[in-house]
């Protein structure tokens, strides 16, 4: 699709909100032409219009207070002198306009609109119009929720229209180019996806598990059929928790990504580091734009090392400790109420408050493979280019060797860099024992040799 369409249409609603603009400001100031309104202004077409924006305007079904905000919010980013009218002074007051709203930023030199600015150009002329303009800003309004924009945050005591209108610029950039970009990972949005090229075929997990597993697929096929058309929502908490522990490299971060894989759904992994801000409010706020987002867009949450934020607590002996265990009562409040599926990894169940290891559904033990598994992980791993010499027998080094599946591919990558330097295929059975105990040393681990 031509990218000039898709800036000409941008334009095109820029323009429109110019003229919706002058005309609020012409009525409102009862200023010559103030008898004519807003409302009739016709806004763009784009119904035979074949680009992006149009595309998710239609889809959407925005009315006009829909495309008002959204395009209000587009402005700074695309036309910012069309708001520089907000900055006309009040002659009674010598002052600007209280009722434009607005805010300035020490980084942009033009007019920040807020959602009052919103509520000034839908309703200035007819203050019954509020609650229509009003829902666009609510939080189950189709354009909050996919985040195209958004009322940032403001101090407790301001007015919630003071927060400045923002436009998701994963949005923006998607209009101008036709191009999805995935949810950036940052500390306002402590989350990134993760994927695998990985099938079920390729796991070597046993059938306990993997039974397990499949009620976590049976979930998400066919929950909302139990919730509602089965009637368990009166009696059981919407969404479904599980917790995965086992020693690292078992399987627990590629069986997550599997599950979203083999249902459709995209995995989100928590970056707990960046959970707990020193600034009071800023977790809270940040952890609801995760949620938000994933519940509308049904993703997994994948919470790795999560022993790490919910292991066990000690008493409260400071003012930061009171206030990082009423961050993690958030956290775990929003985990309960999530209607997903959320899926947390430690590496010992006994490092697990009991307080959180009640609120799962299942939990499940990724333990370390046993010799017959770690023979058919060793075939796997060496059955592409890169193979072993055949004088190594390799049910011998399953099990010798106590290595889970991450180890193994680790050894995998080693042995790989080794024979391409000797631009070779096949590894010899020097090069596998001197790579397994390279990976055993990492573990504090000694090797016997064959």
């Amino acid at each position: 699709m031509d990218a000039n369409l898709n800036l000409q249409t941008l334009h095109q609603e820029i323009n429109w909100l110019e003229a919706v603009i002058d005309q609020v400001i012409k009525s409102y100031l009862v200023q010559e032409g103030h008898e004519n309104h807003w409302i009739d202004i016709p806004l763009p077409d784009l119904a035979e219009t074949g680009c992006h924006y149009a595309d998710a305007v239609k889809e959407w079904n925005l009315d006009v207070f829909g495309r008002l905000a959204l395009a209000l919010a587009m402005a700074p980013h695309l036309r910012p002198e069309a708001l520089d009218i907000f900055f006309g002074k009040n002659q009674m007051y010598d002052r600007g306009f209280t009722e434009f709203g607005g805010a300035t930023d020490k980084n942009h030199s033009g007019f920040l609109p807020t959602g009052q600015t919103f509520c000034f150009l839908a309703t200035a002329t007819n203050p019954e119009w509020r609650t229509a303009a009003l829902d666009v800003l609510h939080k189950d309004h189709i354009l909050i929720k996919e985040g195209v924009i958004a009322i940032e945050e403001t101090e407790t005591w301001l007015p919630r229209l003071n927060g400045i209108l923002s436009l998701g610029s994963r949005w923006f950039h998607y209009f101008v180019t036709g191009k999805k970009l995935q949810a950036e990972h940052s500390a306002a949005f402590p989350a990134q996806a993760i994927s695998t090229a990985m099938n079920w075929e390729d796991v070597v997990l046993d059938d306990i598990i993997m039974n397990q597993v499949e009620e976590i697929t049976t979930w998400l096929q066919h929950g909302a059929t139990l919730m509602q058309d089965w009637g368990l929502a009166k009696m059981i908490k919407p969404g479904y928790r599980a917790l995965f522990y086992g020693p690292p490299g078992t399987g627990k971060t590629l069986t997550a990504t599997l599950i979203g894989k083999s249902t459709g759904r995209e995995v989100y992994k928590v970056d707990l580091s960046m959970i707990v801000s020193k600034y009071i409010g800023e977790t809270e706020k940040n952890l609801s734009k995760l949620f938000d987002a994933a519940q509308h867009r049904h993703w997994i949450l994948f919470f790795d090392e999560a022993d790490a934020l919910f292991g066990k607590r000690t008493a409260a002996s400071s003012s930061n400790d009171h206030h990082a265990n009423q961050q993690i009562a958030y956290l775990l409040q929003r985990i309960e109420d999530f209607p997903g599926v959320v899926i947390l990894a430690s590496n010992l169940k006994a490092n697990m408050d009991d307080a959180f290891t009640r609120r799962f559904q299942s939990m499940i033990h990724f333990a370390m493979p046993s010799a017959a598994e770690r023979y058919r992980l060793w075939q796997q791993a060496f059955s592409g280019t890169c193979t072993l010499h055949p004088d190594i027998d390799l049910y011998d080094v399953a099990e010798k060797y106590e290595l889970a599946g991450g180890a193994i591919i680790n050894v995998l990558r080693f042995c790989a860099l080794s024979v391409i330097r000797r631009k070779d295929t096949v590894v010899t059975k020097n090069e596998l024992l001197d790579n397994i105990r390279k990976e055993l040393k990492k573990e504090n681990k000694t090797m016997r040799m064959l």
